[in-house]
């Protein structure tokens, strides 16, 4: 069995033309994830908002409106992601995935929030995972300087 491991010429000719860089897969595949599992995850969230409100220690409205949020996000970021000048995008949700990150660690620490310690450790994994893709998306961008 033979396997290809290049692309023919014109299909890399016709990325060129739409302005989309050869090497630009591994910010799209983590954009594209990045998107797929908000979307997932908010989905699951605004579906079982009623339940995860008293496990969470949030209100179910503001367990709703964080669900609708984070669906929104990720249709809006998985366009995104298909954009020809994909490293303006990548730079853009690096730098607010960091930011989250950095807003979500203080408001964790001041205990804003009336969170239970299931509601915590639910906030904090999902922080983790978003500090993956920040850094796989870093690997992307870096990538395409």
């Amino acid at each position: 069995m033979t396997a290809i491991t290049t692309r023919p010429v014109r299909e890399a000719r016709s990325e060129l033309a739409a302005g989309m860089a050869p090497h630009d897969s591994l910010l799209r595949f983590a954009l594209r994830a990045d998107a797929t599992l908000c979307a997932g995850l908010g989905l699951l969230i605004a579906m079982a908002a009623d339940p995860l409100s008293r496990l969470s220690g949030l209100s179910s409205t503001s367990e709703w409106i964080s669900g609708a949020a984070l669906v929104a996000y990720g249709a809006t970021l998985y366009l995104l992601a298909g954009v020809p000048g994909v490293r303006r995008v990548g730079t853009g949700v690096l730098a607010g995935n960091i930011a989250f990150a950095i807003v979500v660690t203080v408001v964790l620490i001041a205990g804003w929030l009336p969170l239970t310690e299931l509601g915590v450790v639910a906030i904090i994994a999902f922080t983790v995972l978003t500090l993956a893709f920040a850094y796989v998306q870093y690997l992307g961008v870096r990538r395409l300087a």
